[in-house]
């Protein structure tokens, strides 16, 4: 059909409507030709007039105007046949793809998420009047980051059906090192000390290449806060600073930083008051903050202050409470009056609580650690122990939580906690190889969260040389809902010390136990167990240390026979708990005092006292960076006596050291020595038929004596101290499953019955081969680099170690590996 008049020619503005001519005619008919990914209806919404309605140049240009305005078409005609309009478009190109190239300060996900505010992503309509927006924003970012040779250049490469593909290919070229920061207009405290607080660093030597002088704007604005910040904290609160100024290089490749500052002089505080709602508490919070009057002016105390009236307040469930300080400023007498006005605000109630994240673990277990409570007003402090609890759990690897306000509610919030599990425990079925105790058989479970319930369960069957144990154990941490927890465990063991650097002696043992826990508070918790134990010791070699058992319990009918025990035993322990992860924690401490003791109508009559700790100090805000202590104390003796002997700790229950407690040295190897004296014997006279007058016992003087394995002692200290550094090459999504650390151990165990001086008639040579294991100093030192993992088949631990101090006998272990066993 013929086009009979030209209504109008693309433009953005609306461009020109003669052709149409001065008359406005009746619409019969809509017509939008060119439309391919764009419905009708669709553009039909967005055109403002319908057939039947009268049209003129004005309509017309309005029409277009909300055309463009919807964001579909590049290009809009409209045309009249009669009293038919035509709108001829074309559309916008749809984005197929966006793709960067040559980035390296900007990752894809933030070019990603900023075209994305700007409407631009993958299946929207290209609207190539942003570009240029786009493309000087991304050149002013990389100014701000000393990159000022940076170019970027975006192109659009076209594709069938109207798509296209968008690309930003970047030359962010060399970042421009700070050659010079001038600070102008102070006199009171040097550059070099005002720039000792800056992280920006400026004009570095060659050999200071592990350093960094690249400019940064956020980093130099940082810098001068800090300063600022200075000055405020030493009174000086007319400080300011005036301007800032940065040159770049003609080249482009360094800058200059000039800050024009001027300093004042020092105010003190005349007094402080308080105006608002303070909630009857007044007085106290007066006496808490460290605001005094008559002390110089402090910025950071005025900060912390305002910030502890926050904290508090939301203790009670005012979260949004408003605290600012209204200085009086006196320059005649250099005072300032300080007015702090405490804003409430509403009380906050949650609402709902919500928990995400838990894929294993059931909402109940995670609720139960929680202190804020739905229905209860919002408390920072209850949100934060919430938080904490949780995040001990041995089978959480992170938590974190949200407060969402309601909309159009004021009062109300709901709080979301995010989790991040971890393995807590492992499977073992088959082969598995530890430096300690070689190739081992293992099956069973150890899982500290059962089917997601947050109970302990543990089934093994561990065999290895000289060892074989059986054992299933249940703990409930909540067996009340007050958290009172209960255990119960049953074991079976077969254990030959010969396999282990120990003394000769085989032990079979079997019992079953159960144990309480009370908590005192959220940190601290008191422990009661008892058991139940059987006992048989065989093939026990003669030793000094075993004569005194071995004479209390010998059957004289059959001195041969095995020595069998029936033991009660009874433990109180304390804890306490204040560590921010339940596995590989980086601040707070864990300790724990315990008595273990045999009632007196066991079979054997001793007690053993155990103390344990470690602490944890972050070096830095990320917590990467951690220093950590640990000491452990053990000791244990008898009480009563059997036959006439004083009861001493029996010899299977002595304290033995473990690699993991001392690395770099093997196992039990620092341990005291078990003795064996032999009488000497001097042979008869011969009679004249022949026979000998037989022999006759020599005098202790001319005995024996010999070292014969390890035995341990009834003392034990374990000391230790470690630096937890970053692990190399490792993403952060990893750092909380793999921990690196350089350290330093330190142990000893002694035996206290041991007396020297019982020896002292040994021949001298004899005498001079004894070592004195009361001696509490004969420590071993270690140090080296250690690997931690929390793999999904179980713990696995690698040791490097160096012996700083042994001695003679000592075997030592460069390397040490172990794989499903607890560290």
């Amino acid at each position: 059909m013929p086009i009979k008049k030209h209504l109008a020619v693309t433009s953005l503005l609306g461009a020109s409507f003669a052709a149409l001519g001065q008359n406005s005619f009746i619409v019969e008919d809509l017509k939008v030709e060119g439309l391919q990914r764009v419905a009708l209806g669709a553009a039909l919404t967005h055109i403002p007039i319908n057939v039947g309605d009268s049209v003129d140049e004005y309509t017309i240009s309005r029409t277009i105007k909300a055309l463009y305005k919807s964001g579909h078409f590049d290009d809009i005609a409209v045309l009249r046949d009669g009293n038919q309009v035509v709108f001829k478009v074309r559309e916008r190109p749809t984005i197929a793809s966006i793709e960067f190239d040559g980035n390296k300060d900007i990752k894809d996900e933030q070019l990603n998420e900023s075209l994305e505010g700007q409407d631009i992503r993958a299946g929207e309509p290209l609207d190539k009047t942003v570009l240029d927006n786009i493309e000087k924003g991304l050149i002013e970012f990389f100014h701000s980051i000393g990159k000022y040779n940076a170019k970027i250049e975006v192109s659009i490469i076209e594709l069938p059906r109207n798509r296209v593909r968008l690309n930003l290919e970047f030359d962010e070229g060399d970042a421009a090192s700070i050659r010079q920061i001038n600070l102008v207009g102070n006199e009171l405290f040097s550059d070099e000390e005002l720039l000792k607080l800056a992280e920006s660093q400026q004009d570095l030597p060659w050999w200071k290449f592990m350093s960094n002088d690249r400019y940064q704007k956020q980093t130099i604005e940082g810098d001068l806060e800090k300063i600022r910040s200075f000055y405020l904290d030493r009174g000086y609160l007319r400080f300011n600073i005036d301007s800032t100024q940065v040159s770049v290089s003609p080249e482009r490749e360094s800058v200059y930083v000039t800050a024009n500052l001027t300093e004042g002089e020092k105010y003190s505080v005349k007094s402080f008051d308080f105006i608002g709602d303070l909630l009857g508490r007044e007085e106290l919070i007066k006496s808490v903050i460290p605001l005094r009057a008559g002390e110089l002016y402090n910025g950071s105390v005025v900060t912390s202050s305002e910030e502890f009236i926050k904290s508090y307040l939301a203790r009670f469930g005012y979260a949004n409470a408003e605290v600012r300080t209204i200085p009086e400023i006196d320059d005649e007498n250099k005072e300032v009056k300080l007015t702090l006005s405490v804003n409430p605000g509403k009380r906050v109630y949650v609402r709902r609580i919500m928990v995400n994240g838990n894929q294993v673990t059931a909402d109940e277990v995670v609720r139960r650690e929680m202190t804020q409570l739905e229905g209860a007003w919002l408390s920072n402090q209850s949100l934060e122990r919430s938080k904490l609890q949780i995040q001990r759990l041995p089978y959480m690897e992170s938590v974190e939580f949200d407060v969402k306000p309601i909309s159009g509610v004021d009062d109300q919030v709901d709080v979301d906690f995010d989790v991040k599990e971890q393995p807590a425990g492992s499977f073992q079925a088959g082969v598995a190889y530890g430096s300690y105790a070689g190739m081992q058989f293992n099956v069973g479970v150890s899982e500290s969260n059962f089917l997601g319930t947050g109970n302990q369960v543990a089934f093994n069957i561990n065999t290895s040389k000289g060892s074989d144990r059986y054992s299933v154990s249940y703990t409930n941490p909540y067996f009340t809902p007050d958290g009172v927890s209960q255990g119960s465990s049953i074991f079976f063991s077969n254990y030959d010390a010969s396999k282990f650097s120990l003394v000769d002696y085989k032990s079979r043992s079997y019992g079953i136990g159960t144990s309480f826990g009370f908590p005192i508070n959220a940190v601290n918790r008191i422990n009661l167990s008892g058991r139940w134990i059987e006992e048989s010791l065989s093939d026990i070699a003669d030793y000094e240390q075993t004569r005194i058992l071995k004479l209390s319990f010998l059957n004289e009918e059959n001195p041969d026979a095995d020595f069998d025990f029936t033991k009660y035993e009874l433990s109180l322990g304390w804890s306490r708990v204040t560590v921010n992860r339940g596995m590989f924690p980086t601040d707070g401490s864990r300790q724990s005092l315990s008595l273990t003791a045999t009632t007196p109508n066991s079979d054997l009559n001793y007690f053993k006292v155990n103390y344990d700790s470690r602490f944890y100090w972050p070096i830095s805000n990320d917590h990467r960076w951690v220093f950590s202590a640990r000491a452990a104390l053990g000791y244990g003796n008898g009480y009563g006596e059997t036959n006439g002997f004083d009861q001493i700790l029996p010899f299977q229950e002595f304290f033995r050291i473990t690699e993991a407690e001392l690395r770099g040295f093997d196992r039990n190897t620092i341990l005291p020595q078990a003795l064996q004296r032999r009488n000497s014997e001097i042979g008869g006279s011969v009679l004249p038929d022949g026979s000998s007058t037989g022999v006759i016992g020599g005098n202790p003087e001319f005995d024996r004596i010999y070292e014969s394995g390890r035995i341990g002692g009834n003392a034990k200290v374990v000391a230790g101290l470690e630096v937890i550094v970053p692990t190399p090459f490792l993403d952060e999504d990893n750092t909380s499953s793999v921990r690196t650390s350089f350290f330093v151990d330190a142990a000893n165990v002694w035996d206290t019955e041991f007396d020297i001086d019982r020896y002292m008639q040994l021949p001298e040579e004899e005498f001079k081969k004894l070592s004195d294991y009361s001696d509490p100093s004969r420590f071993r030192v270690s140090a080296g680099l250690s690997i931690q993992w929390i793999s999904p088949m179980g713990p696995m631990l690698i040791s490097f170690a160096h012996p700083l101090r042994q001695e003679e006998d000592d075997d030592t272990k460069a390397i040490s590996f172990n794989i499903s066993n607890t560290f």
